[in-house]
This record gives structure tokens, sequence and C-alpha cells, in this order.
């Protein structure tokens, strides 16, 4: 499922996604409210402005429980350790997130890291939303 944002100098949808399951917005805010509303976990690949953009959005709306918690995972060690590092040794350092913040997200590197990172989540938090994560959704 693809949920791709039409911008006239940017790349294309991914080649990944099946054409018949994209869909594709003119609009940033429309595109991260569906992101949102209907994520189950955010893989967050390499990328610019517009991904960091995302990942921060889907961080503060988990944090400050406007969210539901699901697993965010950056793929690609290399590419996150410069921001990872940034989140510890000033944002954390500078009281302006908590340590625990940091456990909001996984660093992993392969595709058999992602998969198991998700099932391990979801296995120990269940598969089924709560009454509260329901609640939340419907507020989105």
């Amino acid at each position: 499922i693809g949920l791709n944002i039409l911008l006239p100098h940017e790349q294309g949808a991914n080649a990944y996604v099946d054409r018949d399951k994209l869909i594709d917005f003119e609009y940033f805010f429309v595109r991260k409210t569906m992101l949102v509303k209907y994520a189950q976990g955010y893989i967050v690949m390499p990328g610019g402005f517009g991904t960091l953009d995302e990942l921060i959005e889907a961080l503060t709306l988990i944090q400050t429980g406007k969210s539901v918690r699901m697993p965010i995972i950056l793929v690609h060690r290399p590419f996150w350790a410069g921001l990872v590092d940034w989140f510890k040794t000033t944002l954390v350092a500078e009281g302006v997130i908590s340590p625990e913040d940091l456990d909001l997200f996984t660093v992993v590197d392969t595709a058999d890291e992602v998969v198991d990172t998700v099932f391990r989540y979801y296995e120990r938090s269940g598969f089924a939303p709560s009454e509260e994560e329901k609640e939340i959704k419907l507020n989105l």
C-alpha cells in the first residue's frame, strides 16, 4: 500500500507499491492524517525533509498521547546515527525530551529485523486495540 505525495520535482511512488493499492495526495496534511489514522507502525527509510517531517510528527503524536503507541522503526543505522545522537546529546541533555522518549523508536539494518521488531511489539502489546486506543483513534 502506498500513500504518495504529488510533487513537481520529486520522485514518484515507490516502485515496490502495487499500483492498484496506491493513493496519490496533493496536500501533505491530508497524507499525514491518513498515515497517522490508519497506521499500525512506521517503517522509516532514509529520506529528506519530508521523511523527517513525518517521522517527527509520528513521534510527537505518540509522545503526547494524541496517537496510539505503535512501532516506529528507522532502517539503516548509519543513516540515522547522527540524528539519534543529536536526540541524546541535545534534546535529552537540554531536557526538552525525556530519556524514555528514545524508546519510542527502534533502529535496525535488515528487513528481518524490521519484521522481528513489529512482531515482538504486537506480541507484547496485543494485536487488538485497547478501549483507550479505540478512543484515541476516534478522535484523530
